[in-house]
């Protein structure tokens, strides 16, 4: 793994952190601004399998639980519903964002993350 894999996965981990903190902390706007910087690293060019594999691991983390309905769902559905879900969940997420409307976005988003952990 180079270095800067290292500083990506690094990054991508903390700011998956400090958004779950200040989702849980009521900062809805903190959380969705850190969540959305996640997501331009993971969409960057420098993005590798193993960046997204240490991504997922830390949602896996995050969203562990004992009784969780999506993960109950995503059992039940191969990999193109899930992608159309995480797909139509990040559109929301967007649109909610646009119209200022941060926890909808925030939740929107958490959501499709669940899906992809």
């Amino acid at each position: 793994m180079l270095s800067s894999d290292n500083a990506y996965i690094d990054n991508i981990v903390n700011q998956t952190r400090s958004s779950e903190k200040k989702f849980k902390e009521g900062n809805f706007k903190g959380a969705i601004e850190d969540k959305r910087k996640v997501r331009v690293i993971l969409s960057s060019e420098f993005c590798n399998k193993n960046i997204i594999k240490k991504f997922k691991e830390e949602l896996a983390s995050i969203y562990e639980s004992k009784f969780d309905l999506i993960n109950d769902h995503k059992l039940k559905i191969n990999q193109l519903e899930i992608n159309k879900i995480v797909k139509l969940l990040e559109k929301k997420s967007d649109e909610k964002y646009r119209k200022g409307d941060f926890k909808g976005a925030i939740r929107a988003l958490r959501r499709s993350e669940k899906y992809l952990a």
